[in-house]
């Protein structure tokens, strides 16, 4: 369930790493091919770094070659927000978590699959959970 966090940009200081600090809250952009999660292919869920909501699934992460954890759709739309990014000279569409409001990286429509969809994340942006750890507390 998707819940909308509010703390203060000292709060948010204070729990986060300078460098996730960087991505979720400043729309800071990993350098290509160095995030921890970028050549991950484990079965299980990515999470929001900054909130701990699942975001998506293994089974929609694919190999992009653009140096970012590429990803299909999200596990379920209400769980991002998608906002207009006028940056940088160009326009993109930016992907933030619905639950408080980080920055996670942009979508593209030079994707796999029927949507085109290529949700480009920011590894920094991210926490994974294996799928041996997700069946471990359901009962």
């Amino acid at each position: 369930m998707t819940t909308n966090i509010e703390k203060t940009e000292e709060q948010w200081r204070s729990e986060l790493t300078p460098e996730q600090y960087a991505v979720l809250r400043e729309a800071a952009t990993d350098r290509p091919f160095t995030g921890a999660l970028v050549h991950n292919k484990a079965a299980g869920t990515y999470h929001c770094a900054g909130c701990g909501e699942e975001l998506f699934k293994s089974d929609t992460k694919y190999e992009s070659h653009s140096g970012w954890p590429s990803f299909t759709e999200p596990v379920a739309s209400g769980r991002v927000e998608l906002r207009r990014d006028d940056s940088l000279s160009m326009r993109r569409t930016e992907v933030r978590c619905k639950g408080c409001g980080s920055h996670l990286g942009h979508v593209f429509d030079d994707g796999p699959g029927p949507s085109g969809a290529r949700y480009c994340i920011n590894s920094t942006a991210l926490g994974f959970r294996a799928a041996e750890d997700d069946d471990r507390g359901a009962d």
